[in-house]
């Protein structure tokens, strides 16, 4: 109780601003069972799998860092306008029907009232929590944002380096300790090889692997990946179904399997973070808990901004939008993901051959 109660103050501390429009609680008036609903539906679709935190973390990641946290990311495609969930970076993204799941469900409970961008929020909240990671309090009060373009998909891919890694959080106004805390949720995710697979035989053309990378690890990932279909591998060797401080110590042994990870531990920009992370789990648990509520405040649409979607995949009819005719009209049958393909060392990302960060790694 003691260590949940500092991170609640902390967070109160740390974000006057961003609680000055958002607000704790925000639905205990209007929809009181919101975020119980909420948990329920996210505790039961994670009895069948594990890989729903993973799946959410990068859901909300993707969504906040392209126009703000506004659930764009959920809007579907028309058979004439395409949606970010046609970008190559979001081919990776997962658990869509999750959040249809809680949405239908709440709009029973309390029609128009809880927005689809607090769904993802609350369900990526609840979901880390159950991944043993920090429950941290999530203040609500977003609003649903009318467009959702896939020439607006700029996120950074797995090869980037830490400088221009930092640069991108700097842009969202997020500081270098919060990177390497998100970052983090690495710990409970997997990447298709493709994302990494040129740092097991040819690195930079060198026809051999990458010398920052374990050699017992290149063997292993080599074997992973000797399938068919584009395989996965966990990014955690360690304890990859929860949420901990693991990630960063296998960093540290050379075992961090995308490249962003293991630079993390080398750059003196990141290392000392990514050491002190390594050795104290409930320091990092504190500012993941930290970065994701910062994380949730990026660009948000309060008040009379935006909308509440009746439906995640479609822009309520009759809203003037500020681009075309997207969300009007019967939405495209959604459609199986494809690969994704090879990326290069920029954080603009580039279409996939198939998961995290494209060629990417989060969350």
């Amino acid at each position: 109780m003691g260590t949940k109660f500092s991170v609640l103050l902390l967070l109160f501390i740390l974000f006057p601003l961003a609680l000055a429009q958002l607000k704790v609680g925000f639905y205990n008036s209007t929809c009181p069972r919101a975020e119980s609903i909420i948990g329920q539906i996210v505790a039961k679709r994670f009895n069948t799998t594990a890989s729903v935190t993973a799946a959410l973390l990068r859901m909300h990641f993707h969504d906040c860092f392209v126009r703000g946290c506004d659930a764009s990311i959920l809007i579907d495609s028309t058979n004439t306008t395409q949606s970010e969930k046609d970008a190559g970076a979001n081919q990776t993204v997962r658990e869509f029907e999750l959040i249809d799941e809680a949405k239908v469900a709440l709009e029973k409970e309390c029609p128009s009232t809880v927005s689809c961008a607090d769904i993802i929020t609350l369900a990526t909240r609840d979901a880390v929590a159950l991944s043993k990671g920090p429950f941290y309090a999530v203040p609500t009060g977003r609003r649903d944002g009318l467009v959702s373009n896939p020439d607006e998909v700029f996120l950074p891919g797995p090869t980037i380096s830490v400088s221009d890694a930092i640069n991108v959080f700097a842009a969202k106004k997020l500081t270098v300790n919060n990177m390497v805390a998100l970052l983090g949720g690495h710990t409970v995710g997997v990447a298709h090889c493709s994302f990494f697979e040129d740092r097991l035989s040819n690195f930079q053309g060198t026809n051999a692997p990458d010398p920052t990378m374990d050699p017992a690890l290149v063997a292993e990932l080599k074997r992973i990946c000797s399938g068919n279909n584009d395989p996965t591998a966990f990014l955690d060797q360690g304890t990859p179904f929860v949420l901990d401080n693991q990630f960063y110590n296998q960093t540290l042994f050379k075992r961090g399997v995308m490249q962003i990870d293991q630079r993390l531990a080398s750059d003196k920009s990141t290392s000392g973070i990514v050491s002190g992370f390594a050795s104290n789990n409930a320091a990092f648990r504190l500012r993941f808990a930290e970065a994701m509520v910062k994380m949730g405040s990026i660009e948000v649409l309060v008040g009379n901004n935006g909308q509440i979607r009746q439906n995640c995949r479609v822009v309520n009819q009759g809203k003037p939008l500020s681009s075309g005719n997207l969300g009007q009209g019967k939405p495209k049958k959604p459609v199986d993901q494809p690969k994704p393909k090879k990326q290069k060392s920029k954080t603009k990302r580039q279409k996939p051959k198939s998961k995290k960060n494209p060629k990417n790694g989060k969350k």
